[in-house]
Order: structure tokens, then sequence, then C-alpha cells
């Protein structure tokens, strides 16, 4: 394990960074030229699985990432797949066959899973191998994974702040190099915000791109998509690949393998500061607008454009969010021995709670939000893509997110940050937050998000590909 510490700029902090490369089987491949090396027997499964456990548990020990440790590997499908033998993790809201799935939450005690979630069968058909199960914060509605009671998920890039939510455990993880590639899911951010705090490539498929939740599907909308976090545009692409394989939506086109940047320049639509009325603060400010400079140095048209949504929205995503901790405290049991909705966290408890009084607005919250596809679409007459900050500012220290804060101070400060990516998980389609080119005056990752029309993530990531072609990503390595 490589730790390294400075002071941070204008704060006083001491800024320690943690990864885990080096010099075993896994190097500095990601998930696609690790593959190639496998299947070119310059290593084998077992070696990069050792090896690979070996930087789960450096990493662990300074980030606290993990939740289950899979003493015996479990590989992915017996005929290969585009990832054979890369290892990799598990979400902990995600069944897989033998596991306890724990939520992120303490208010109840998991059972072992009888058979894997529909996705971990998708995820293992790519030919991985998972080392384990990765720490979200409780039922994933939080954009830090932070808890209560026990230390927090840590940033690589600066321990002493969060990694995001709610794929924060495997963010850190794949930051770190302990694993090139691993699961994440997205419900309100949770794919886009860890990527963005942990300086990783992080695409939101479009709805019903990957297989479909269980639970989703019994949703008004159906808000969450499955996928991967990953340190290259690459694996990301490679991924969407061979899930497409294993799943094939009709009613979607097919994105097939994306190996490159695209020729045709776009129209991208520039969006600064978000609908909701949050600000963004100047060093997510400056990344997006240099990002859009880089854009048309590439030949692309960028112009200004506005997100019309009704102005209700944020409330009512609120509202619906409490739904989802409403319905939790009332099916709790389902989940494992001895739930109790009174040891939920604070801010699941808020959610509910705040539900509790206004539930009868449901139907018209549900309509409102369906309707948010009309101002999404109309955003889009000119544009190909749209570009904008993944999260209104930059990373935040720890605590600031904490589920302990006061529930009204709390929702207050999640409002301030999470103020962009929930309109994609309405509406349902694509969305991809890349690293920028430049970092925080403290060392911390900036993301920049790229949005699409429904079925777009071609698009999106021929977009990506160029941009990480023609100005390579930070990494923790090099930091």
């Amino acid at each position: 394990m490589t730790t390294s510490e400075e002071q941070s700029q204008g704060r006083g902090e001491a800024r320690t960074t943690v990864h885990v490369f080096r010099d075993d089987a896994l190097g500095d491949l990601d998930a696609v030229g690790l593959a190639a090396a496998i299947r070119r027997g310059e290593v084998s499964p077992a070696e990069v699985a050792k090896d690979a456990a070996a930087r789960v548990r450096d990493a662990d020990a300074r980030l606290d990432a993990v939740q289950v440790h899979l003493d015996i590997p479990a590989h992915g499908a017996p005929g290969g797949g585009a990832f054979a033998g890369v290892p990799t993790f598990v979400k902990d809201n995600t069944d897989f066959a033998g596991l306890p799935t724990g939520h992120g939450s303490a208010a109840f005690r998991p059972r072992p899973a009888r058979r894997h979630a529909a996705f971990t069968r998708q995820l293992l058909s790519t030919g991985v191998t998972v080392l384990g199960k990765t720490r979200l914060p409780e039922f994933g509605f939080s954009p830090t994974t932070e808890y209560e009671e026990g230390p927090p998920v840590r940033n690589p890039w600066h321990t002493g702040h969060s990694a995001g939510g709610s794929s924060g455990g495997s963010a850190a993880l794949v930051a770190a190099g302990a694993v090139p590639v691993a699961h994440a899911n997205d419900g309100g951010g949770s794919i886009r915000i860890p990527a963005a705090c942990c300086g990783l490539v992080g695409l939101k498929p479009t709805r019903g791109r990957t297989v479909p939740n269980a639970q989703g599907r019994q949703l008004p909308i159906d808000i969450v998509v499955d996928g991967v976090v990953s340190r290259t545009v690459r694996d990301s692409a490679a991924f969407l690949a061979a899930a497409e394989l294993h799943h094939r939506n009709a009613k979607l086109p097919s994105v097939g393998l994306v190996e490159g940047p695209g020729k045709r320049r776009l129209r991208v639509g520039l969006l600064v500061d978000s609908p909701n009325g949050a600000r963004t603060d100047e060093d997510t400010r400056a990344a997006v607008t240099e990002t859009a400079r880089r854009l048309e140095r590439l030949g692309h048209t960028v112009t200004q454009v506005e997100l019309a949504i009704d102005p209700r929205f944020t409330g009512d995503f609120l509202t619906y969010w409490g739904m989802l901790s409403f319905l939790i405290g009332a099916t709790g049991r389902t989940m494992g021995t001895g739930f109790d909705r009174h040891r939920m966290d604070g801010l699941s408890r808020g959610l509910r709670e705040t539900y509790v009084r206004n539930w009868r607005n449901t139907p018209a919250v549900v309509r409102r939000l369906k309707r948010t596809r009309e101002a999404y679409a109309a955003a889009f007459r000119g544009q190909d893509v749209i570009l904008s900050p993944v999260l209104a500012h930059t990373t935040p220290p720890l605590g600031h997110l904490a589920p302990s804060v006061p529930y009204a101070t709390l929702v207050e400060r999640i409002l301030a940050y999470v103020a962009f990516t929930p309109v994609n998980n309405v509406v349902g389609t694509p969305s991809i937050s890349l690293p920028a080119a430049s970092t925080t005056p403290d060392g911390l990752p900036i993301g920049v998000m790229f949005s699409g029309r429904p079925g777009a993530e071609r698009t999106l990531l021929e977009l990506a590909f160029e941009l990480e072609a023609d100005r390579p990503f930070p990494s923790l390595r090099n930091a």
C-alpha cells in the first residue's frame, strides 16, 4: 500500500492519499487489459485473484470500503466472457447467493441470499471473479457512504473526504487500484456521484439497458439502473457490450462494443447551474467551462441551454425518495431478522416521516415527475448531448452529509449538492460522469457529466473516448 501526505492548500489539513497499485499480476492494467493478459496466458486467473485480494485487504484497512470478503472467489461464466478472470465486487444492495445483503443498514440482521439477483447473473456472465461485496449508505439514500455508527468509506484521493454515494465502497476500491471495475447502481446519481468524487468513469445506462431490478419494476417510476464504475472509458464500454450479450432490450437500439472516438462532430448544450436553483461553486464551474472549451477545440459546437423543469421537481423527487423509505419501513422484515424501522438512520427516518405527512400528494407527484421527460426533450432540441456538472460543489469533508446531521440541515445540504443527477433517473436517460482535466486546489477530482437522449450510450461513450484521448484522466498512481 502506498500513502502520501501533503498540506491541503488553504485548509491547513493534511491530505492523505491511498493507493495499492504495485508490480504484481494486476500491474496498472484496466479490466480490458487484464482480461487480455489472462487470455494470452501471461497471468492466470488464480494469480490475479490472489493479488487482487491482497490489494483489497491493504486498501480496505485504510478506506473501509468492503462489507463482505469472499474466502473462495466466485468465478464468472465457465465459457469465459469479455472480462474472464477480472476481479470485481458486488454492491451490498444486490443479492449474491450465499452472502447476506445488508443494504448498509443496522436496522436488521440480513440473511444469506438464496440465489443471485438478476443483475448479479448478468455481471457474472461477463466472466468476472467476485471477491466480495462493497459498502453503501443505508438503503442507498445518501450521496455519501457514512453511518451513524461505524467508520465511513473514505476517499482514496483524500481520506478526510467523502467517497460519494451510494456506490462509495465500489468507487473507493476502483480508484485506489484494488480492482479495475466494480458494480454500482444509480437511483438518483449513485453511479455518477462516487465516480465524480473518486475520479472515475461512471455510466448510468438508459432505463432497461441492463436487466431491470425486480423491486424497481413494481414502482410507478423505475428510477434505479445497474452498471459499473471504472478507471477507463474502454472498461465501461466493454462492460456494457458484454452485458448486452446477456440481456438485450429490444426496445432500445443496440450499443455494441464502442472502441474509440466517433467521427461526427456534436452539438453540445452547456448547462452550468442547476435547474433547482443551486449555484455551482467556482472550482466545478471552472472544470465544466474548461471542458466546453476543449470540446470546441476538438471541433464540436457548444451553446448554452436551459432545462426548464417544473419548479416543484426537487420537492417531488424528495417525496418519491421518502416513499421508498416508507416502503422499506413497511416491508423491511422480508430483508432479514429483527427489522426495526426505528433503528433506521436519521436520513432514512426523516425521509419516511416527511412522506407520512405528505403521502396524499403521491399521485400528483408521480404525474409531475413523469412530465419531466417533456422538459428534458425540449432541452435537447438542436442538441446531441448536454454537458453539466455532476454535482453543484466539490467533494465535501466527511461529516458534512453524515446521517447524524439534523434532518432539516442534512436535506438542505444534500439538495445544494445533488442538483443535477436525479433528472436522468426520472426520465430514464443515459448519463456519464467523467473526470475533469483539473482537480481542486487540494487535489480532489471533479466530475463533469454528459447526458443524452434515451438509448444514446454509444454517443456518450464515443465522446468520452475522445476526451480521454485528448487528455488522460488523473490517476492516483501518479498523484
